[in-house]
């Protein structure tokens, strides 16, 4: 029997704007929701301004569960749209 951990695949953008790379990331940072992380804040700097400019993308992290199957396709076959695989292992 092999056991395998999912979550869902879902991410989501927001523009933010600072002074500092720092301050971007803090300003990503504070449009998360429960259960999400920032994983990338590309900073940009537009001509004529002095603040940097992002795109931030944020990533679902939460929502992790459990299912089970007799072998690693049948696994796989069940893994629903949207979700991934994060690890197998068997009992």
């Amino acid at each position: 029997m092999l056991i395998g951990r999912i979550r869902p695949v879902e991410t989501r953008t927001v523009d933010v704007e600072g002074a500092s790379l720092e301050a971007l990331s803090t300003a990503a940072r504070a449009e998360l929701a429960a259960g999400w992380v920032v994983t990338d804040v590309p900073a940009a700097m537009p001509k004529g301004s002095q603040l940097l400019t992002s795109t931030a993308t944020m990533a679902r992290r939460d929502g992790v569960e459990q299912i089970e199957a007799d072998d690693m396709a049948a696994l796989e076959a069940k893994v629903p749209e949207g979700w991934q695989l994060l690890g197998v292992y068997e009992l």
